[in-house]
């Protein structure tokens, strides 16, 4: 890979996948919050950069082999799974903003938003645990 070192570093590191991660919880967050029954409130622009965002996440999670790694994999999988049902839901319902589109599409998003609350509740652990905080 060329590039300055410290691209690769940022590439190959955590930081880039914690960035992502972080990123995509806090977008599908904002896509979340809001009146279920009121469509105007969650824009189908927010759902989508969540997904994309996570499934960048997840890019960056394939090539670790480590035990850790796979757990944040298969945690960043179920949240790229739950927000392409809810893209799919909101796609297929038409006009995009039925109501009951729209409440089955936040209570997808809001799966993924439990998957994300774990994924970045590992990040932390394993932070604590890298660093020697938790003694």
């Amino acid at each position: 890979m060329r590039g300055p070192g410290w691209f690769r570093w940022v590439l190959r590191s955590e930081v880039a996948y914690g960035s992502f991660v972080l990123l995509a919880a806090s977008l599908n967050f904002a896509f979340f919050v809001g009146d279920v029954g009121e469509p105007s409130v969650h824009d189908v622009r927010v759902l989508f950069l969540a997904l994309l965002v996570n499934l960048l996440a997840t890019g960056l999670k394939l090539g670790d082999r480590t035990h850790v790694g796979a757990v944040h994999l298969s945690a960043s999988l179920v949240v790229d799974l739950q927000l392409l049902a809810a893209a799919v839901v909101w796609v297929l319902s038409g006009d995009g903003g039925a109501r009951v589109a729209t409440a089955e599409v936040v209570s997808l998003s809001g799966g993924a938003l439990l998957a994300s609350i774990v994924s970045v509740a590992m990040l932390f652990a394993q932070l604590l645990t890298r660093s020697g905080l938790n003694r």
